[in-house]
């Protein structure tokens, strides 16, 4: 590419705060949101209607990893970045300082890992039995689907994912972002492919679970491959003479992170099964498959957050305030700009889609309920910048903010979705989010007043 073309992409993308790793970070999000728009085109072409429910509350289900999880992942790397910033590297894969850091460090590490691998097992058994449950009892239809084994393959990928996942935080927190973002990238580009395969060889509800298989075995391969391994080996061979006290440094901390996660549950994955279990699996992959794209859109926008988690992090720990708030507020401007241009990208592509008379476009939400999931979308986005931004401080404000909005959006899913079906739905997640918003905005302006002074 010419330098007189390349210059100003260069540019525009420094204006818009596109680092390396934002760059594959996004990049991922720009190939899952193209090979996303190529699967859906392949689900409606290869899958019934009713397959594609399944397809898609396989995901919501799946989703349930939050209680299992609990929100450490997150919490593992703002400690990890803490720790980090009182050392240095003494080469590509060793760590070296202050001994108090790094023993802790160690330790993180150890108590990290241990604690996913009993996880991952219970995750397991508890997600093969409550989807067993679930699509035996409720997949009330005339339309013969198999599902069961693509059930066990999908549960099998979603557990060993859950294990990698300390891994991957311990290294996003001692800021290899562009390292582990540039596997995000790759697996982005491989993920799709399995899945197209199986769809276009008429393995149908199969593809989903070996989608689910091959994203995990990616990311172990990865991580030994390119020596990412073996930075968390030596610090787990570290020895531990000062530990990271769980109960009280990190419990205090956890169980309202978890709460709110918990919380996040009802408010984002509900809308599928209770659709499925009310209005049946149609509908449900109509939400489904709607959803694939509004997740895409605040999966990309996210990134501009939480690459900056390990600096703004560091930055908090040095108690550079009043660089973590510029960077914060470009950050967000940044960030409203992208996810409104995304909105409209998306609008405008659905219709193109009706306009044209083409059969996928009936596979989405009618326009009212569409709107109605898309300002939550773009509001969603401020909420959870005050959110992480205030996370990096070791605390968790938003945590009433959280559970209200669980509880509303729960009871409103039940309530209004039964007795309003889709329109109910989506009418009470609208409401519910845009009046919590004034509310966590408030909590952001309070808390940053109060611990910066």
């Amino acid at each position: 590419m010419s330098a007189a073309i390349l210059t100003p992409i260069l540019t525009l993308a420094k204006r818009f705060g596109v680092d390396k790793s934002i760059a594959y970070s996004s990049g991922a999000r720009v190939v899952q949101a193209f090979t996303g728009l190529a699967s859906v085109f392949l689900v409606a072409a290869f899958l019934t209607k009713t397959e594609q429910g399944f397809y898609y509350t396989f995901g919501s289900i799946v989703a349930i990893q939050v209680f299992f999880e609990l929100g450490l992942s997150n919490i593992i790397t703002q400690y990890v970045a803490h720790e980090a910033s009182r050392l240095t590297w003494r080469d590509a894969k060793t760590l070296e300082g202050e001994a108090k850091s790094l023993s802790r460090l160690a330790h993180l590490v150890k108590f990290s890992v241990r604690w996913y691998a009993i996880i991952g097992m219970l995750f397991f058994l508890v997600l093969l039995a409550a989807g067993y449950w679930f699509f035996s009892y409720y997949s009330h239809t005339d339309e013969p689907v198999s599902w069961v084994i693509p059930w066990i393959l999908v549960c099998i990928g979603s557990a060993g994912s859950l294990f990698m996942s300390p891994i991957l935080a311990i290294l996003f927190g001692l800021e290899k972002v562009k390292e582990v973002s540039k596997m995000r990238f790759i697996q982005q580009c491989i993920i799709p492919l399995v899945t197209w395969t199986c769809l276009i060889c008429d393995f149908r509800l199969y593809a989903l679970g070996l989608s689910y298989v091959a994203s995990m075995l990616f990311s172990v391969i990865y991580c030994v491959g390119t020596g990412l391994a073996p930075i968390v080996w030596r610090l787990w061979r570290e020895q531990v003479t000062e530990r990271v006290v769980y109960m009280k440094e990190i419990f205090p901390y956890q169980w309202k992170i978890a709460l709110s996660w918990v919380s996040g549950y009802f408010i984002f994955q509900l809308f599928n099964p209770v659709l499925f279990a009310t209005e049946g699996a149609v509908v449900a992959g109509q939400m489904g498959m709607t959803l694939v794209v509004i997740n895409g859109i605040m999966a990309f926008s996210q990134n501009w957050i939480t690459t900056k988690i390990p600096l703004w992090s560091k930055l908090i720990a040095l108690k550079d305030y009043a660089g973590l708030d510029r960077i914060f507020n470009t950050t967000m401007r940044q960030v409203s700009v992208v996810c409104l241009g995304l909105i409209a990208v998306m609008l405008a592509g659905i219709g193109m889609l009706r306009v044209l008379d083409l059969k996928l476009g009936d596979r989405f939400l009618d326009w009212l309920p569409m709107i109605l999931m898309l300002i939550p979308l773009y509001v969603n986005q401020w909420v959870n910048g005050w959110a992480t931004y205030l996370r990096c401080h070791k605390q968790e404000p938003f945590l009433l903010n959280s559970i209200v909005g669980g509880v509303m959006c729960c009871l409103s899913a039940l309530v209004l979705g039964r007795a309003f079906g889709v329109i109910g739905l989506t009418a009470g997640y609208c409401a519910i989010t845009v009046i919590l918003s004034f509310w966590g905005h408030h909590i952001y302006v309070t808390c940053k007043r109060a611990w910066h002074g």
